[in-house]
């Protein structure tokens, strides 16, 4: 007979009581199921500060799960002498005190724990058995009696050996946190942790203890190979192991020699300073030595919420760290609210623009040639720029106010939608750049122009276009997430942010990709204006001798000054999205957030100035698009 059964029959009778004196409102059920788990503390077993100071203690944490809600009886059975408590959720062997629900309330004979709590099928239980006194070891059983059977799982966290002080080796390193020191995001929710990163040399292999002697409270962690301050969760070895809420951390941890090993001394909170010392202890010295870590890649955000920068500069990385998360419109920033404002202002500049500009290219005269056509198309494409850049915005201030968004619809909307806006500014830019090779093709043939050729190889570059540029950029939705952060560590607490993440070959042909389609538009449409005047005036010079060359070049400037103006507008609105995709080094656009708003706002003016920068300097174009005005006004008249 084992010593869960003697257990058993010796208190049954005191067992059967405790079952009667509990209603039946309470146990929530008409029956009782008994759950049994059957275990053993010995010396490898985890162990904790059980009263926050003193003597460790052997422990093991048991991961509770019930289906059905109502009151659970927990008695325990064995030779020594047991504890029991019960945590809501998880369980922290640095904070014993910390979400625990239930604790032993007595026992049922001297030396074992019973205790009774209500549970709840929605929340998950944290039972730790451990022994009232320490260094004791033996085996356990634990018995559940309520309204339905209990699922168990052992989630006791690795095991850790005390270290005896007097008997090991000691090292000794004093440093100091001041406002000079370097700062980051300790718990990727607060900023502005001043801290010191020191690199531990181990020469022999084994269980070292590490603690802090200082008069401000210290927090350390241990980082294996890198320390990464944006990223403080990457490569971490082993958490701070504090004993409750003593200010001085105190952790042991098996190091390997040979290996690098980053110790990270920092404050429990931000902007403290102060002096402090680390004590080592092990079966051999650490060396301990400052270590500075070189970042060599450019990040974006703040608060752990970063990413790699890619070449370029797009609206999520902008206005991320500035929409308040769980707000409405009305208590966002003034920043945000102006932007919103601009950017429905431009839509409607946008929708405008586009409407003149199809009265006035519908005309069937202008469109003999694919100058026309491609105007016509420019107009619907610009209107689709300006409606896809105003979805972009308002998709980017949505999902960071956390309203009642879908996770589907913020991943479809994370991969397509910059996509789809960069298509259409592409095509919008090789559209415009397509008119000007026209110009000059037509400046070049004079009257062997061929009008019906051009009308086709218009048509069929419009249906091409967009396919050759869908192709080049397909890289970007497939590289395109929806990246999850936890920021706490202990609850369910997500951000969501659209990252792009290359690879250094993807990266390369993306460069490369990014500059052919905002550099070539723009340096084709100066080439062809050039053309054009440097063309017709040496046409015109060797036709009309009574003029110099200078003469006629200056007469061509005065005629078809507006082929010149146009793309000098456009390639003027285009620079600051070129230069703001030329930046190279460590850029943080929230530390120049207006000048960054301002140059990606106005790179999408282009798209809403079709009307402006084709139609009103030309004559033609201008009489064209009067013409139906003119012809209202006379059946008006009549």
């Amino acid at each position: 007979m084992d010593i869960s059964d003697s257990y058993l029959q010796q208190h049954s009778n005191q067992f059967h009581s405790l079952l009667v004196n509990a209603s039946e409102s309470e146990m929530n059920t008409p029956s009782v199921v008994r759950t049994t788990y059957v275990s053993e503390l010995t010396t490898n077993s985890s162990t904790y500060f059980r009263w926050c100071f003193g003597e460790r203690f052997y422990y093991e944490a048991i991961q509770i799960k019930i289906s059905t809600s109502g009151f659970y009886t927990f008695l325990s059975s064995g030779k020594m002498d047991t504890h029991g408590s019960i945590y809501n959720e998880y369980f922290k062997p640095s904070s014993p005190h910390e979400n625990r629900l239930s604790d032993d309330q007595g026992s049922c004979e001297q030396y074992q724990f019973q205790f009774r709590v209500y549970l709840k099928n929605s929340i998950t239980y944290i039972l730790v058995v451990t022994t009232t006194y320490y260094n004791v070891t033996g085996k356990f059983s634990i018995f559940i009696y309520g309204p339905d059977i209990v699922a168990w799982k052992n989630i006791s966290s690795p095991s850790v050996i005390e270290i005896p002080y007097s008997l090991a080796a000691q090292s000794n390193y004093s440093l100091q946190l001041t406002t000079e020191s370097q700062t980051y995001s300790r718990d990727c929710r607060k900023s502005n942790y001043y801290y010191q990163a020191i690199q531990m040399n181990v020469m022999e292999t084994g269980y070292y203890a590490l603690n802090s002697i200082s008069s401000m409270n210290t927090f350390g962690n241990i980082y294996k190979d890198d320390f990464d301050p944006m990223s403080p969760f990457e490569n971490l070895l082993s958490q701070d192991y504090r004993a409750c809420g003593h200010q001085n951390f105190k952790f042991i941890a098996y190091l390997h020699a040979g290996t690098r090993y980053i110790l990270v001394v920092t404050t429990s909170s931000p902007n403290i300073t102060g002096n402090f010392s680390i004590l080592t202890s092990g079966p051999n010295n650490i060396t301990l030595d400052p270590y500075t870590q070189i970042l060599t890649s450019c990040f974006v955000g703040q608060k752990c919420q970063f990413y790699k920068k890619s070449i370029g500069v797009i609206l999520d990385d902008i206005l991320r760290d500035e929409i308040r998360s769980n707000m409405t419109m009305t208590d966002q920033s003034i920043l945000v609210k102006v932007n919103a404002a601009i950017t429905m202002i431009m839509f409607i500049g946008g929708l405008i623009n586009s409407i003149l500009s199809l009265l006035t290219f519908q005309n069937k005269d202008l469109r003999q040639v694919g100058c026309g056509i491609y105007l016509l198309a420019s107009s619907i494409t610009s209107f689709l720029t300006i409606s896809m850049f105003t979805v972009k915005f308002w998709f980017v201030v949505l999902t960071q106010m956390n309203l009642s968004i879908r996770l589907s619809v913020v991943r479809g909307g994370c991969v397509s939608i910059e996509s789809l806006l960069k298509l259409c500014l592409y095509l919008d830019a090789w559209l415009n750049a397509c008119v000007a090779i026209e110009r000059a093709i037509l400046v070049f043939k004079g009257v062997k122009f061929n009008k019906q050729k051009s009308q086709r190889i218009a048509r069929w570059i419009i249906l091409i276009l967009p396919f050759c540029i869908m192709v080049s950029i397909i890289h970007e939705p497939i590289y395109r997430e929806l990246y999850e952060m936890k920021k706490q560590t202990n609850k369910v607490d997500i951000d969501r942010w659209c990252l792009t993440r290359y690879s250094p070959s993807v990266q390369q042909y993306n460069t490369i990709i990014l500059f052919f389609h905002l550099v070539a538009p723009c340096i084709i449409n100066l080439c062809s204006a050039l053309f054009i005047i440097f063309g017709s005036a040496l046409q015109r010079s060797t036709a009309q001798t009574r003029q110099t060359l200078r003469e006629h070049i200056y007469n061509q400037f005065s005629e078809h000054k507006q082929l010149l103006i146009s793309p000098i507008i456009l390639l003027i609105l285009s620079l600051p999205r070129l230069i703001m995709s030329m930046l190279s080094e460590c850029v943080n656009p929230s530390n120049h957030r207006l000048l960054f708003i301002f140059g990606y706002f106005i790179s999408f003016t282009p798209s809403m100035l079709i009307f402006i920068v084709f139609v009103l300097p030309s004559e033609l174009y201008r009489k064209t698009f009067l013409e139906p005005f003119k012809r209202w006004r006379r059946l008006i008249h009549q």
